[in-house]
C-alpha cells in the first residue's frame, strides 16, 4: 500500500478552501437577509434589509446552490 502524501495533502487543502468559501458565501447571504436594528426615539426597531443587501443576498444564496448542486454533480457522474 503506498500513500501519496502530497496527494492528500492537496485534497485535504483544496477541501478545507472551498469549505471556507461556501460558508463564508452562506453568511454573507444570512447577514444580507437579517434585520436591522435602527433608533427610533428611545427604542430599537427592526427594519427590512435594502434592495442592494437583499439582492447581495441572494446571489450569494445562489453561488452556494451552485457549488453544492456541481459538487453532487461530480459525485453522482463518478
Amino acid at each position: 500500500m503506498n500513500i501519496e502524501w502530497a496527494a492528500l495533502g492537496q485534497v485535504f487543502g483544496v477541501s478545507l478552501v472551498v469549505t471556507v468559501g461556501i460558508v463564508g458565501l452562506f453568511t454573507v447571504g444570512i447577514v444580507g437577509t437579517s434585520r436591522k436594528p435602527r433608533q427610533e426615539g428611545g427604542a430599537a426597531v427592526a427594519s427590512a434589509p435594502g434592495v442592494g443587501a437583499r439582492a447581495g443576498a441572494v446571489v450569494a444564496f445562489a453561488l452556494c446552490a451552485a457549488a453544492v448542486s456541481y459538487g453532487i454533480y461530480l459525485i453522482v457522474a463518478g
